[in-house]
């Protein structure tokens, strides 16, 4: 089950860091969720992976710690509203720039060697 849960938190770090070097702003909003579910899903398995555990105190000898639980859900809360003005931001920065690139500037296209340049050339 451990393998498994951080083989997705990996996987998910990953993604994330993926999706952020690309040079869109679409991308790099879902290259931040991704980066942060993988630490909400690392936050909630620092309270330890157990089983048929009360949520709350004295009700069994063993329990499950709340606090990570509690930490997730802030940063759910946090998440969506940061990733909701990040869109905001990024829509802005399309109707002002004419383009959805990160640093604003379209990258140049490595122009195309036509035949009639080559032919050229060597003459």
């Amino acid at each position: 089950m451990e393998l498994l849960y951080s083989s997705c938190v990996g996987l998910l770090v990953a993604c994330g860091v993926f999706m952020i070097l690309r040079a869109r702003t679409f991308p790099v909003v879902l290259g931040l969720t991704m980066l942060s579910y993988a630490v909400n899903l690392f936050l909630f398995a620092s309270g330890r992976l157990s089983m048929n555990q009360a949520a709350v105190l004295g009700y069994s000898e063993s329990y499950a710690d709340p606090l990570p639980q509690a930490l997730v859900l802030t940063a759910i809360v946090i998440g969506f509203a940061m990733t909701a003005f990040v869109v905001i931001l990024a829509i802005r920065g399309r109707a002002d720039l004419g383009n959805d690139h990160v640093n604003g500037t379209v990258p140049d296209k490595p122009k195309a060697v036509s035949r009639q340049s080559k032919e050229q050339g060597k003459a």
